[in-house]
């Protein structure tokens, strides 16, 4: 079931979280909120009554409105804004962990050592299985008996798909619950909890807030289930702050109409690189030869704007490459107006294991781009510029 999140939804998702009729919520920049009796703190404190109380517990007004907005964008019950997008995972994986977390496929590099070191380091379960295959999959789950089982799809960086509803069924089949993280799709081209994920955990540093201006993250799901994982949240100090939520709000607005230039401009140049003489292999949902193409569209409404191919030469060639464009930007992240380049043995992947890359295919000869919203012709024209001198 594709996702049918519109500007209309970007715009209007806001319930009236204020009584002065400003079109958006307002910014309440405080750590606290008093009150007028023990009994009426106690009453909010205790959920007999809602409202604001504490901002480092999410009990804050700007936070509370951005929150409402995320949960109707990723059409689940309720969401957690964090601070990172890893905030947002290392929350989920510290609820799950002493139980059980299975990882399949290609995920971020952060992702990836939090799982292979740190909660290991910790004495918590942790496995991974770098597949895509169901019967492969299944074998795993019953080896593991996870309680979480956690997919990036499309994946950073080589955007390798995995199946949402099909994982969805295997999992509850096998006692687990699924976590898909959407950051490279966002929700305008993928819902999973539609798709019968039950958390879908994006970087809102990328393409909800747009404008590389902010670092947030955001966790949605059930109600009951998000509550337990704010107590991670809480303590650990993970909580959005509220000059960023309310930058973040902003952002959502114009979500919907950034996401399909995006989409637009990606698919453009996949069809240019995919054609490309010093290009070996493009890697981009929407070509005919990705591996996943055949159920790409039940599952995605759009395909995003990432776009890695790998050059037909070394390590140096790809970093010469790189070095010689000028409408694209030398930087980490994505999901910017702006274009960036990058090699992800440097970034995303930088300090994994030689074994680890390989299991990704990730390689020197590896460039990931992050499309932006400028005039297609003037990255096609950068592109080759480029192409041509190296």
């Amino acid at each position: 079931m594709k996702s049918k999140l519109t500007m209309t939804h970007c715009i209007h998702s806001d319930t009236n979280h204020n009584n002065q009729g400003s079109p958006q919520p307002p910014l309440y920049d405080t750590s606290l909120f008093a009150f007028e009796s023990t009994q009426a703190m106690r009453d909010v404190i205790e959920g007999k009554t809602p409202g604001a109380f504490y901002t480092r517990y999410g009990m804050n007004p700007t936070i509370i409105a951005l929150e409402d907005k995320l949960a109707q964008l990723d059409q689940a019950e309720a969401s957690l804004a964090f601070s990172s997008g890893m905030a947002a995972i290392s929350a989920l994986f510290m609820h799950f962990a002493r139980q059980g977390i299975l990882c399949l496929g290609d995920v971020y590099g952060g992702t990836r050592q939090l799982l292979d070191k740190q909660l290991p380091a910790l004495g918590l379960k942790t496995a991974l299985l770098q597949q895509t295959d169901l019967n492969a999959i299944e074998t795993a789950l019953k080896t593991h008996q996870p309680a979480l089982v956690f997919i990036e799809t499309p994946s950073n960086p080589t955007l390798i798909l995995q199946n949402i509803s099909k994982l969805a069924k295997l999992a509850h089949a096998n006692g687990a619950l699924l976590a898909v993280d959407n950051t490279f799709a966002t929700p305008v081209n993928q819902s999973p909890i539609r798709l019968g994920a039950d958390f879908t955990v994006q970087s809102a540093t990328k393409y909800l807030g747009g404008h590389s201006d902010l670092t947030a993250g955001v966790l949605s799901g059930r109600r009951l289930e998000l509550e337990a994982i704010n107590e991670w949240r809480k303590n650990l100090g993970q909580t959005i702050a509220t000059e960023v939520a309310h930058k973040l709000s902003r952002s959502l607005l114009t979500l919907a109409l950034r996401v399909e230039r995006h989409n637009l401009n990606a698919q453009l140049i996949a069809d240019y690189l995919d054609t490309h003489p010093k290009v070996r292999k493009t890697c981009y949902p929407g070509l005919a030869s990705h591996p996943q193409h055949s159920f790409v569209s039940q599952q995605m409404s759009g395909f995003g704007g990432m776009v890695s191919f790998y050059i037909d030469g070394d390590a140096a060639m790809a970093e010469r490459f790189i070095d010689l464009l000028k409408v694209f930007a030398i930087a980490p992240s994505l999901g910017g107006v702006e274009s960036l380049a990058t090699q992800p043995i440097y970034t995303s992947h930088h300090g994994l294991s030689a074994e680890t890359l390989k299991q990704a295919n990730v390689d020197g000869s590896l460039v990931r781009l992050s499309v932006g919203l400028e005039d297609v012709k003037d990255l096609i024209d950068d592109l080759d510029q480029a192409f041509s001198l190296c």
